[in-house]
């Protein structure tokens, strides 16, 4: 039997000749003595939806405005195909950008809204009604053409400024915290709408936000940005399962950091000695590790195990008392306080219904996870 065709890995980024599409060179940008954007070199290459995501202030709004023509770089270069951008004014530029606020004419259909900036592009005017009408149906915005922004909803008006922005065939796309005035359930449906329209069209998207899920959702590739610098550039999976840093740890999900010295016990096996009178904690890490070290351990909650009996076939057991449960209907989140009144995280899916629930407060338990369930930071 024939096998199905598997779908291709979309890396270019591991693609020594593929060429990029926008190319960060050394780029800082400076407001008097403050530093927003701090000396970053990065290629964004076609097809990519690229998030930067990080915490207001880390400079990912400065970046992408730098890109729109908004800002000028204070040194360095940025290239859109090989092009520098800095002599380009921003109505030149093949880049288009989605506010937050949408800022859609209220005056004008939702039809007229999509037609604007074609009316004033170099567009024959006997080509603009098709055109709208394929954002129209991209977008699944046809019932509303001819409605005004305030008699459709905030999904729908997101949409249309999405339509717009499509509408001239940029090579870039700039979302500016797109989704943010949508709540969450709408949020997470427009998400994977924003991810099947960009699939189609073929658009670069470069995405800021400071929702992680968000950016975990949408992109191929996540900056984590802090201070002005990309701290982690990366796939999401990567993002999540080998942070380089106990801040990028930290700012994805929720986690576990277990501070401590580490000694080496094989060729990538180390124990890393955390609380007195606890056993080591058994790890591994390909980095080479001086013996002594001061390392940071970081395990996410869902990789750690509880139970009210002693596991006998864990690397590593911890032995606590419940101090906290948070039902969150999916799953169920165990604080348990250890040595030191140290406090750990064990996530559980809830395969059962509430009511029989066999672990709850202040009861004694085992907390466990293997030898490479954790990651060893450094940094």
């Amino acid at each position: 039997m024939a096998q199905p065709a598997q779908r291709p890995v979309f890396a270019p980024w591991n693609d020594p000749n593929e060429k990029p599409l926008i190319q960060f060179q050394n780029v800082t940008k400076k407001f008097g003595e403050f530093v927003a954007v701090d000396g970053i070199t990065i290629d964004i290459f076609r097809r990519e939806f690229f998030a930067l995501l990080g915490p207001s202030g880390c400079g990912k709004t400065t970046l992408m405005r730098m890109l729109a023509g908004f800002e000028k770089p204070t040194e360095g270069q940025i290239l859109l195909d090989g092009v520098d951008l800095a002599p380009i004014p921003p109505n030149k530029r093949e880049t288009n950008m989605m506010f937050q606020s949408y800022a859609l004419f209220p005056h004008l259909t939702v039809w007229d809204n999509i037609a604007f900036g074609l009316r004033r592009s170099e567009m024959p005017k006997d080509r603009i009604p098709a055109r709208v009408e394929e954002m129209l149906r991209l977008t699944r915005l046809e019932k509303f053409a001819r409605r005004k922004p305030h008699q459709i909803s905030g999904g729908q008006r997101q949409r249309v400024a999405l339509a717009r922005s499509l509408a001239k065939a940029p090579k870039l796309l700039l979302l500016d915290e797109p989704l943010g005035a949508l709540d969450k359930k709408l949020r997470q449906d427009t998400q994977f709408e924003l991810m099947d329209i960009q699939e189609k069209t073929g658009t670069t998207f470069l995405i800021v936000t400071h929702d992680q899920e968000e950016a975990m959702t949408v992109a191929s590739r996540v900056a984590v940005m802090d201070h002005g610098r990309m701290i982690q550039v990366d796939t999401p999976d990567r993002i999540y399962e080998n942070p380089n840093s106990v801040y990028v740890a930290d700012f994805i999900g929720d986690v576990n950091i277990v501070e401590g010295r580490a000694t080496r016990k094989g060729d990538d096996k180390y124990a890393i000695a955390w609380a007195e009178g606890q056993p080591d904690i058994m790890a591994t890490s390909n980095e080479r590790i001086e013996q002594g070290t001061k390392v940071h351990f970081a395990i996410r909650p869902e990789k750690v195990a509880i139970a009210t009996s002693r596991p006998t076939d864990r690397a590593n057991v911890i032995e606590g008392k419940v101090s906290d449960i948070a039902y969150l209907g999916n799953i169920s989140t165990y604080k348990v306080e250890v040595a030191g009144g140290r406090m750990i995280k064990a996530q559980v899916a809830n395969e059962r219904r509430l009511a029989r629930r066999d672990i709850t407060w202040d009861d004694k338990v085992f907390l466990s996870f293997t030898d490479t369930a954790g990651v060893i930071l450094l940094r």
